[in-house]
């Protein structure tokens, strides 16, 4: 029995892994976490062969993790960290280790499941788009904010759209254009979003010949589905299907 550990900016997920097999992953969030949070996810008593991590979060958190499997006698986690090869797939960054483990392993997830080219939209606290072509070899990627953080930034940052946005009646429509600041903030940022997948998949055809498969992924993917033009596969847990991929073969 494995535990896969998926720990992002601001959720986690888990899930076991047993005889090959990847169990239903569960998720919440993990602001201010200790060591006895973590505990509730590893459990009282030692019952995991390996406990195999994925953290873009803070020492911090990644510390608590560790003491808490310590404390109760668990498998020492093992952290998983970006190499230039592993499990099929060769990333394109100049440097690897710069390339978040967490679009690392999304990789590696996609490639062990469709053998051919695959755009893939992480939606998170920030969006990520990478391009894999179907030898497994990154092309590169894009990183903007996610819809949430585009809003927040844009209220954090302004002060007559903030002021205008607060309060008052929703005004969102069924289309990009809102009829309330806050609704045309939101729909604005949602839309910018789609737009870029969108335009990532234009430039992808380009350099390739051919058309990516889009798949989306993370805790936002599924809001953002329905405004993007191009079908896409949501796969929520690519993550963790990537762990269960360099469990076997990392």
């Amino acid at each position: 029995m494995i535990l896969l550990i998926d720990i992002g900016n601001t959720r986690i997920k888990w899930a076991h892994l047993s005889d090959g097999r990847l169990g239903r992953a569960r998720a919440t969030h993990h602001a201010h976490w200790g060591a006895s949070d973590f505990a509730r996810v590893l459990g009282s008593r030692p019952r995991f062969d390996r406990i195999i991590v994925s953290s873009v979060a803070s020492a911090k958190i990644n510390d608590a993790l560790s003491r808490a499997a310590r404390r109760a006698k668990h498998p020492k986690p093992e952290f998983v960290s970006t190499r230039r090869r592993a499990c099929g797939v060769t990333v394109a960054y100049l440097e690897p280790w710069r390339l978040g483990v967490d679009r690392f392993l999304t990789m590696i997830g996609a490639h062990e499941r469709y053998a051919r080219s695959v755009c893939i939209v992480g939606v998170g606290t920030a969006m990520t788009v990478d391009l894999l072509d179907g030898a497994g070899r990154h092309r590169g990627g894009a990183i903007i904010p996610a819809p949430p953080l585009m809003v927040t930034s844009l209220l954090d940052g302004t002060s007559g759209i903030r002021k205008r946005a607060r309060g008052g009646a929703d005004g969102r429509g069924p289309a990009l254009f809102g009829r309330s600041t806050r609704a045309a903030v939101e729909q604005g940022a949602r839309y910018a979003a789609a737009a870029t997948v969108e335009r990532a998949v234009g430039e992808a055809r380009a350099l390739l010949g051919h058309a990516p498969r889009v798949i989306l992924t993370g805790g936002g993917a599924r809001d953002l589905q329905p405004l993007i033009r191009i079908p896409g596969v949501l796969l929520p847990d690519l993550v963790l299907q990537g762990l269960a991929v360099w469990a076997t073969e990392g």
